[in-house]
């Protein structure tokens, strides 16, 4: 707890600071006179992000007086990184990864997270004859050492009377996955289903099957909005205004997938086919809520649900000296519906 002390009896200090190194502080207006801010992701554009684009395109973030720039992430545990060193205003990044930064003094919080349900899956081609997690038993399963998937399979698979020690862990980076499993050598991979999933069917040419985490007992809070504490304390109406500004393109997304999907023409180099992108966001509308907010608006979170998610993460071990919800998630700028 006297670190966590430490870091806010020093945020006077790091608004100085970010103030004066050009930080999240020291965002100024544009010629419009609109906030101009930054926001990087979790990962390159894929689905998931496609409500973000069609506020951009559609004005949303402009209604609420932001001048947004979206820039490519390369892993949640960066972009984290990159908030708390006050490299961006805000990031688009995993829970475990947020829980994990600020567990190591990173001044950041969760203003809403906005997957409640995580995407956290096995991924197998169909035929593998894969049809509950009794049936992985034996099989090599890609995956990359560090992440919160590796950290959290385990308790997964300890769930149906098994261990680490019943299937062959194969350790690959980020983006051999897929490739592990499509040349065979791998029976399946630990990812999100609506990510690779629809990226593995879309390169294989083949039908691909899911074990999701959260139907078989195990769910956490996924990605979401965080922010500098700085930036809190400092400018908060900013925070409040992009919060808003992305629940209200979020809900307007999801009344509108086909041009959610036609935003993000054009993003980046590595954005996957029209096809894949429209998969994965309506993969991604199935994961905004828990039973708690189902009729809330995308991003309001409850101090039960986070709690669960804490729990969950002080059990596999990430989270070794876990804090109450108030320590890594500000609740004081939910959306309204």
């Amino acid at each position: 707890m006297r670190s966590r002390a430490l870091r806010w009896l020093c945020a006077p200090l790091i608004l100085l600071l970010a103030t004066a190194c050009g930080g999240p502080a020291a965002t100024a207006p544009d010629a419009q006179g609109l906030s101009k801010l930054t926001l990087t992701l979790n990962w390159y554009p894929y689905g998931e992000h496609a409500p973000l684009y069609y506020g951009l395109v559609h004005g949303i973030f402009k209604k609420h007086g932001l001048d947004l720039t979206i820039q490519a992430g390369q892993g949640s545990g960066k972009t984290v990184q990159a908030v708390g060193g006050g490299k961006t205003d805000f990031g688009w990044a995993d829970t475990p990864a947020l829980l994990s930064g600020v567990a190591s003094g990173l001044p950041v919080h969760s203003v809403g997270v906005f997957l409640q349900s995580t995407p956290a899956s096995v991924e197998f081609f169909s035929d593998r004859n894969i049809t509950k997690p009794q049936d992985l038993k034996g099989k090599t399963i890609a995956t990359t050492a560090g992440d919160a998937l590796s950290a959290t399979f385990p308790t997964f698979l300890r769930g149906f009377g098994m261990s680490t020690k019943d299937v062959t862990l194969q350790n690959v980076d980020a983006a051999g996955k897929i490739a592990a499993v499509i040349s065979g050598g791998a029976d399946a991979l630990l990812g999100f289903f609506h990510d690779q999933g629809p990226t593995l069917a879309d390169k294989s040419g083949k039908q691909v099957s899911f074990l999701r985490f959260a139907e078989h007992g195990l769910n956490f809070y996924s990605t979401g909005l965080v922010t500098n504490d700085s930036t809190i304390k400092g400018r908060p109406g900013l925070v409040r205004e992009m919060a808003a500004a992305v629940s209200e393109s979020f809900t307007a997304a999801i009344g509108d997938p086909a041009a959610a999907v036609a935003s993000m023409a054009g993003v980046n180099p590595q954005l996957p086919p029209a096809g894949v992108l429209t998969t994965s966001w309506e993969d991604t509308i199935k994961l905004l809520h828990t039973d708690r907010t189902r009729t809330s608006a995308p991003g309001v979170d409850t101090a039960e649900d986070w709690q669960a998610t804490i729990d969950t993460f002080a059990r596999s071990g990430v989270l070794k000296n876990p804090g109450s919800p108030s320590e890594y998630w500000d609740a004081g700028f939910a959306p309204k519906a």
